[in-house]
Formats: structure tokens, C-alpha cells, sequence
């Protein structure tokens, strides 16, 4: 599949979501039996565990919510699909598609940190041990934050030592849950990815920490999309992930709060 059909797929279903939605209907009820706003969430994909677990304590909001990667659901945005809020993996894209008129001003809301994953057993333990023969690793694509977080460290490296890592690499991958399925079916040695998503793998694979001055600064950002249907209900699902139930959950996943201007 293209990258311009896989985005046009990823629309699709997003537009479903939307129609089925009926776009921002009082579909849900909290415990009190009061009638909660449905809003619709486009979200980065190391997010899904964090905010699928906060969904329903939200006060008077009844979340939707679709991950896929921060690029992909940002090109579905430009191409005209519309959900309430959007959250990505950087503060890049917020800002782009808020310089578009696209999305309201943008937040920055969570920190992350970028590590090597690799399977538990692994006897990887340095980054300088992904230069070695036969070490099969998985990247994400470069328009991916992902991705480019990694090709950050990969540049702050020594020529010879990049160009090594970067010759193992045996595919690039659309989102996180793509690179870390590939470690946990046997499929590739190491990727690089957030240190939530090796907690989130519950064991089964580890983390090895990168230097200080490799380690890139990961922040999340998100917005109020131009547009939305239900732009209040959507400004409080976004105050959540700031200062409510929401935040509190990404603590618990194991991200940080926003970094210090």
C-alpha cells in the first residue's frame, strides 16, 4: 500500500468513526446518570494505554479515540477530516497545522523519553552493541516523531557508529505499536521508542537507557481542531490531559510532565 493510499484508508476510517458518532451527541451518561458530550480524539499511538485507560473519567466528556501515528493522522486533518481534539508525539505538528489555521492554539502537555527496546532476554545493553552483524533493528519513518527522534541520537553519534546502526535497519515503521510488534513477535532485535511503551509491554521487553547527550527532548503537544463539533467539550477533554483525570493517568504510564521552557 502507497503511503498516499494508507493515509486515504486511515481517513476513511476516521470518517467513519465520525458518521457513526453522529458528531458530538450525548451518547454516553456518567455513574450520576448526567449526560456526557461525545468527542472525538485523534491521538499519537504511544498514548493508547494512557488515555484508553482515563476514557471514562472524564467529567461530562464521552471520549472516542484513534491512534495511529502523529503524521498520519495530521495529513488526515489537512485533508479536510475533522475530529475535536489532536494529540502528537511532538510539538512540531500542533504547530504546523496551527500556522495552517487548521487547529487552535496549541499545548504542550506530557514528556516522554526515547530509549533502545529490545526483547527481555536481549543481550543488548549499549546502543554501540546495534553496530554489531546480524543485529536486525526496526525504525520509524522519518515523518513519524518517532523516527525522527531517533534520527536525532543517530546524528549526534559518530559517523562510522550511525552509518553501522543505520545499515542494520531492516524496515521503518508507520507508528510505535508497529516497531514494538515487530520486537515481540521475533521479528527484529531493537528499535528505538518510548520508554512508555517498553512499561506498557508488561515484561516482556526491557529498556537500555541512552546517554545524556544523545537523549533528544520528546514533548507532546495537542490542540482543538478548527472546526470541531463540539469545541467545549473538547477544550475540557483537553484540560484533562493538562490537570485531570487524564494527566494523572499519563503520570501512572510513566510520562513526564511537559518540559520546562
Amino acid at each position: 500500500m502507497s503511503a498516499t493510499t494508507w493515509v486515504k484508508a486511515g481517513a476513511a476510517s476516521l470518517l467513519g468513526a465520525l458518521a457513526i458518532s453522529g458528531c458530538g451527541g450525548n451518547d454516553d451518561q456518567s455513574a450520576g446518570g448526567e449526560a456526557k458530550t461525545r468527542v472525538i480524539v485523534s491521538a499519537a499511538a504511544s498514548l493508547t494505554e494512557a488515555l484508553t485507560s482515563c476514557q471514562r473519567e472524564i467529567d461530562g466528556v464521552d471520549p472516542k479515540l484513534s491512534f495511529a501515528g502523529s503524521d498520519e493522522l495530521a495529513a488526515q486533518i489537512r485533508q479536510g477530516v475533522k475530529p475535536d481534539v489532536y494529540l502528537a508525539a511532538n510539538t512540531k505538528l500542533p504547530a504546523e497545522l496551527a500556522r495552517e489555521g487548521l487547529v487552535g492554539d496549541p499545548i504542550e502537555f506530557a514528556s516522554n523519553e526515547l530509549v533502545v527496546a529490545v526483547p527481555a532476554d536481549s543481550e543488548i545493553d549499549a546502543i554501540d552493541d546495534l553496530t554489531k552483524r546480524d543485529t536486525t533493528i526496526v525504525l520509524g519513518t522519518k515523518e513519524v516523531p518517532f523516527g525522527s527522534y531517533a534520527r536525532t541520537v543517530l546524528s549526534r553519534l559518530p559517523g562510522r557508529q550511525s552509518t553501522a546502526i543505520l545499515d542494520n535497519v531492516r524496515s521503518e515503521e508507520p507508528d510505535v505499536k508497529s516497531a514494538v510488534g515487530k520486537l515481540l513477535q521475533g521479528a527484529a532485535d531493537a528499535t528505538f521508542t518510548y520508554n512508555t511503551d517498553v512499561t506498557a509491554a508488561g515484561g516482556k521487553l526491557k529498556a537500555v537507557k541512552l546517554p545524556d547527550d544523545l537523549q533528544p527532548i520528546v514533548a507532546y503537544g495537542g490542540a482543538v481542531v478548527d472546526g470541531a463539533s463540539q469545541p467545549q467539550a473538547a477544550m475540557s477533554y483537553l484540560d484533562s490531559v493538562t490537570s485531570g483525570a487524564c494527566e494523572r493517568a499519563l503520570r501512572d504510564a510513566g510520562f513526564g510532565p511537559p518540559p520546562a521552557p
